[in-house]
């Protein structure tokens, strides 16, 4: 028997309440390690990824910031790359993750270049 983390306790919770209130609209979903954060948005309806950006990438990967400044560059890239998919309202789905430090920075650049949630 596969045991649950807290961490996947924590993240199903959250996901639960979320879409629960917020149907008909793509999801952010993020996932962050201590070196990278990753953003990607999914429409569950179909189950498949549309938009995704990384601090993986060359193009972010050239610029020498720290974390979480990087994680703001992370929003506006992401926010660039679904605005030209034509998607402007969305929910943010944290994971696990407590909404502070690199999330909230990411979530605070993602707003200030258009996505509403």
């Amino acid at each position: 028997m596969k045991r649950i983390t807290q961490h996947q306790k924590r993240t199903m919770r959250n996901r639960k309440r979320i879409k629960n209130v917020s149907f008909n609209r793509y999801r952010i979903s993020i996932s962050k390690s201590l070196k990278n954060i990753s953003a990607q948005i999914i429409d569950d309806t179909v189950s498949k990824t549309i938009v995704s950006a990384s601090t993986s990438e060359k193009e972010v990967k050239k610029i020498k910031k720290n974390k979480t400044s990087l994680s703001t560059v992370l929003g506006e890239l992401l926010a660039k790359r679904a605005a030209e998919k034509k998607i402007n309202k969305v929910y943010f789905d944290r994971g696990g993750y407590k909404y502070h430090g690199r999330v909230k920075a990411l979530a605070d650049s993602l707003r200030k270049n258009g996505l509403n949630f």
